[in-house]
């Protein structure tokens, strides 16, 4: 029995120790594992808010853009209005001159046929 004794108090004395200071690094390990997981929750609530944000600077952002096209779209539209005023004014020019060119040919020749009358 006292060799039972002895072997039980050496084991005592080393592995007791040895316990309480694997027991020691674990509560060590536990409190740096809680601030950590209270970090990835201050990190994670950040995001969220972050995210949130980002959504709402692209809604705001999609709204502005679709506002732009809108008013590029009219822009355009006006522009190709006036064009087609500029295209109607410019045929109605040519026009113009082919038929000056005609009534002055149309001159030409009446005065070519009262010289011929006159004579």
């Amino acid at each position: 029995m006292a060799f039972k004794k002895a072997i039980a108090n050496v084991l005592k004395e080393l592995i007791i120790p040895e316990l309480s200071k694997i027991k020691d690094e674990i509560n060590n390990v536990s409190a740096k594992l809680e601030f950590t997981n209270k970090r990835l929750d201050d990190i994670n609530l950040h995001l969220v808010d972050q995210s949130r944000r980002i959504d709402g600077l692209r809604e705001e952002l999609s709204q502005r853009i679709d506002a732009v096209r809108e008013e590029l779209t009219q822009r355009i539209d006006e522009t190709n209005d006036r064009i087609n005023r500029l295209y109607e004014v410019i045929v109605h020019r040519d026009e113009h001159s082919g038929l000056e060119q005609k009534v002055l040919d149309l001159e030409r020749d009446v005065q070519k046929i009262k010289i011929k009358i006159a004579v």
